[in-house]
């Protein structure tokens, strides 16, 4: 390597910008594409994964790359937005690499992968990898645990193997910033053994939220990996609605065996869930709205509003019932929006000022209706109802879009038909030789 020449930490670009010439950003970097060797030859970089807007993902050759410096990708006019398909030659750096254990070739000590380099080639757009940033002692998740040293790529050998029980926890600390529905976005695009060992590592309320973000496909395999007792407390862990949506995917031995390993109370919402057609108020609904009776204060339900695991549809109102105040309650006696709540003095009784003229959705309530309901009335989230007054739950904005997306809408691009980036008046379409891989 030449002196001077760049070296990039392939965990520092992680999810980094990428910019076109004339500034304005492309996507972010979610992934590394590399060629292994024979012969201990350090890997060639092929190219970067990038998520583009409509979350689609795209192969960037590394020759398109002009810049890798100050947080950020720079790129030349032209990106291809055919999307990425991993070939049987190629391997992802943090997707397959990072993690894994290897051994230092001198001594043959086991070492865990925290990280890798790449280093720009002279005089040329091409870039390999150069050294690996390994820690001593067994993988665990503990990352400061045992000394750290880096090391020339010919220094260590397993790379080549496909290894079983590869850990998570540095391609985790490199997403730990990501939303639940980004992150899910990484684990739909891995392999599928390498996303059984990512969610395996993932804590049960991280984990409960991803799958709430993911195809259905993806939930039924992530959830067949885990242990039963384990699958069970990730469920009770998912909103109950959520939850029901994912056991409705199972045959129906499997849904009881779950339910039975369950919290006595998570079980009850969930069954009562499954009870209700799917595509009705009952089978749309969650049953853990705010509900509060009607001696409680505006302070109180302002208290309750500002629960940070709340979805900002279900803050978006309280409902008013007389006792039990957990559903299915005693009698619904109305609702209170949250502007409502800003308006009025902190020691104002809720009963005082509920809202009784907007009738409720009994839960048998189909589909086309409910979104009707919502959009005469501009609500983003809307009380259920039985027979006997009781509130059951409420119907958010978020689960009737669910429904009425196309099955496949977490697995299509927002702007499907966009064949590529267009910049200036570069043909977006053109492709040479810097495309091949």
């Amino acid at each position: 390597m030449a002196a001077g020449a760049p070296r990039v930490f392939i965990s520092h670009i992680s999810g980094v910008a990428v910019f076109d010439p004339g500034g304005d950003q492309v996507g972010r970097v979610r992934d590394l594409v590399v060629m292994l060797r024979v012969g201990g030859k350090p890997p060639r970089v092929l190219g970067l994964v990038v998520e583009v807007v409509s979350r689609r993902r795209i192969f960037l050759p590394m020759t398109r790359v002009t810049g890798v410096e100050s947080g950020q990708v720079i790129t030349t006019g032209v990106v291809n937005m055919r999307r990425f398909e991993q070939r049987p030659t190629e391997t992802l750096v943090l997707g397959e690499l990072l993690d894994r254990r290897v051994k230092i070739v001198a001594t043959g000590e086991e070492v865990t992968v925290l990280d890798i380099s790449m280093v720009q080639l002279p005089a040329r757009r091409e870039w390999e990898i150069d050294k690996v940033f390994v820690r001593r002692g067994k993988g665990g998740a503990l990352r400061r645990r045992g000394e750290t040293l880096t090391l020339d790529w010919s220094a260590v050998t397993g790379f080549s193997l496909e290894e079983h029980g590869q850990g998570a926890e540095n391609l985790l600390a490199t997403f730990e910033r990501l939303r639940p529905a980004d992150l899910a976005n990484v684990l739909h695009h891995l392999s599928p053994k390498r996303r059984g060992e990512v969610a395996a590592a993932l804590d049960d309320d991280r984990l409960a939220d991803v799958l709430e973000e993911l195809p259905d496909d993806d939930q039924v395999e992530i959830l067949g990996k885990l242990k039963e007792e384990r699958a069970a407390d990730v469920l009770e862990a998912m909103d109950p609605d959520d939850a029901a949506d994912l056991l409705s995917e199972l045959p129906e031995v499997d849904q009881e065996r779950l339910l039975t390993l369950m919290q006595p109370q998570d079980a009850a919402d969930v069954r009562r869930l499954l009870s209700y057609e799917e595509r009705t108020a009952g089978g749309l609904m969650t049953t853990e709205p705010i509900v509060l009776r009607p001696d409680a204060t505006i302070a109180d339900a302002l208290a309750r509003v500002r629960n940070p695991d709340l979805s900002p549809a279900l803050a978006a109102q309280v409902y008013v019932c007389r006792p039990p105040d957990e559903t299915p309650t005693g009698k619904y006696l109305g609702l209170v929006h949250f502007q409502r709540l800003l308006r009025d003095p902190p020691f104002t009784l809720v009963g005082s000022i509920v809202d009784t003229d907007l009738l409720p959705l009994p839960p048998g309530t189909p589909l086309s209706a409910v979104t009707s309901y919502l959009a005469t009335y501009n609500l983003i989230s809307a009380p259920v109802v039985d027979e006997s007054g009781s509130l059951l739950g409420a119907v958010t904005v978020d689960d009737v879009l669910d429904h009425l997306l196309p099955d496949d809408w977490r697995e299509t691009d927002l702007h499907g038909a966009t064949a590529a980036y267009h910049v200036g008046d570069t043909r977006a379409d053109e492709s040479g030789p810097d495309d091949a891989r």
